[in-house]
């Protein structure tokens, strides 16, 4: 398949997808970002252009991958001409609808993980959700996902909102908890190092039982004296006293079902 690419964006998301298509020969004829550096950083990577300005964006590609941020679409689409080319959005919580204003050939290809602009990842085993506003597109997508990834589903936008949900919850929540953890620990003169373990075991256990049935801790049982004590540890950070309490009641709930 012989596609030439445009990207709309320069992130961590957009950088690991555009070196994807080129080491399966896909080339990137040029990359738009609001900053220079970004933009630049990105094309030479790929051995592309770049500009910073959409009014000048290339008209040539025969797919435009937008890599924006929600709130940057409608600031930036508007001034491009995609000549009514194939566009497609990588966002898990926009609907594929957001880019009928744009072109009459429009897709999704959402890749379900977290990237990191340093981190090495291994494409092929991303899951890819790709939709389409006709089969032809659902063509093209498909050739260009199948190539990148072994893992790919069509699906709707409801269903890729609820995908999008599921991760915050499973990637950005829990990573957040471990940065708590990690400042309870820094405060009581102890390192991060020493719940590695931990961290590495949890994630490991739900390859072979259900999160439900990985859940150990005091909110299972409602140990009321151990959770007592953690408060009371916690009270000088009402904000994460009340998280605590609001996770663990969220948990013995869950548990009580």
């Amino acid at each position: 398949m012989s596609l030439n690419c445009v990207f709309i964006g320069a992130g961590n998301l957009a950088t690991h997808l555009a070196v994807a298509l080129k080491e399966e020969g896909f080339g990137t004829v040029q990359v738009y970002s609001r900053t220079e550096e970004s933009a630049k950083k990105l094309a030479d990577k790929i051995n592309a252009s770049f500009t910073t300005s959409p009014e000048k964006v290339s008209g040539d590609a025969s797919v435009y991958f937008v890599a924006l941020k929600d709130d940057a679409f409608q600031s930036v689409l508007p001034r491009i001409s995609f000549n009514n080319k194939l566009v497609v959005h990588c966002a898990g919580s926009l609907p594929l609808s957001a880019l009928d204003s744009y072109s009459v050939n429009t897709g999704v290809l959402y890749p379900l993980q977290t990237f990191s602009e340093n981190r090495a990842i291994d494409f092929k085993q991303i899951p890819v959700f790709i939709e389409a506003n006709s089969d032809k597109n659902r063509s093209v997508l498909l050739g260009i996902a199948e190539k990148i990834s072994d893992r790919v589903t069509p699906v709707d936008s409801a269903r890729r909102m609820a995908l999008h949900i599921a991760a915050v919850f499973a990637c950005n929540f829990a990573n957040h908890c471990y940065t708590l953890a990690g400042e309870v620990l820094k405060e009581n003169g102890l390192q991060f190092e020493l719940i590695r373990p931990l961290i590495q075991e949890t994630a490991m256990k739900i390859t072979e039982l259900s999160p439900f049935e990985a859940q150990t801790g005091p909110a299972v049982r409602y140990d009321y004296q151990t959770i007592e004590k953690h408060l009371r540890f916690l009270s000088r950070n009402k904000e994460l006293s009340e998280l605590y309490k609001t996770i663990s009641k969220s948990i013995f709930s869950l548990h009580q079902k």
